[in-house]
């Protein structure tokens, strides 16, 4: 029984090594195309947008109501842009991605005594620019795995006007992501992870473009409110 286990092991193992060695003499696509100093692609993603809300627990004096708001489901939307890519080092490069964001956030605001919901939908239209610092892992074969970082400055196109929350149009966010290129003999795939956090504040507060003021208390109920998202993209190359 021992010897059994002993010759399966060893089978085992000689497989996984043969395996190793195969995939150490596969033939590498496209070798040389990191040696360029500029790189330039496009891609294709799905988004899903966030507010972080702040809400300031505001009682109305009148009618007792107390509201407060979250993002109570997240949608999927759409995001396509153009890549152009920097060659700094052998691990580091600069890349700018302008991108268009068709995303979606529903808003929901909950009265605490009544138990009453209000909801609004935010279809935002966005422009952003990506500027990163892309730090890649060395080639092994036909993949190369990396990260990055950088900051994203947006501005949203369609306007809130009337409606319970306001938005305002700049933005500023932090990202971080995480990818993997993936050598193909004649182009180069990308699949990438990313996560944006919004530094500024975008709630206005200002709003006198309220016709119906009752709606005012909505804007009360909330002090301050930050963006995020989450982008999973197919870069081609």
């Amino acid at each position: 029984m021992h010897t059994k286990r002993l010759i399966l092991t060893l089978a085992m193992l000689c497989s996984v090594l043969l395996a190793a060695r195969a995939q150490e003499q596969r033939i590498m696509n496209r070798p040389y195309i990191d040696d360029r100093r500029l790189h330039y692609g496009f891609f294709v993603g799905l988004n899903t947008f966030d507010f972080e809300f702040e809400n300031t627990g505001y009682v109305n004096p009148e009618t007792k109501e107390e509201w407060y708001a979250d993002v109570d489901n997240h949608s999927f939307g759409f995001s396509v842009g153009v890549l152009a890519e920097l060659k700094l080092h052998k691990y580091f490069a600069l890349r700018v991605t302008p991108t268009l964001h068709l995303a979606q956030r529903h808003i929901a605001f909950h009265e605490q005594l009544s138990r009453r919901d209000t909801t609004q939908t935010l279809k935002s239209t966005i422009i952003s620019v990506p500027i990163d610092i892309k730090f890649s892992a060395p080639r092994y074969n036909n993949f190369r795995p990396y990260i990055l970082a950088g900051v994203v400055p947006m501005v949203d196109l369609t306007s809130h006007k009337h409606e319970a929350i306001r938005t305002r149009a700049f933005d500023l966010h932090f990202e971080v992501a995480l990818g993997c290129d993936l050598y193909l003999p004649f182009f180069k795939l990308i699949p990438e992870l990313k996560f944006s956090f919004g530094i500024l504040d975008l709630l206005e507060k200002n709003r006198d473009d309220l016709i119906d003021k009752n709606l005012l208390k909505f804007t009360d109920a909330v002090s301050s409110a930050r963006g995020s998202s989450i982008t999973l993209s197919l870069y081609f190359e």
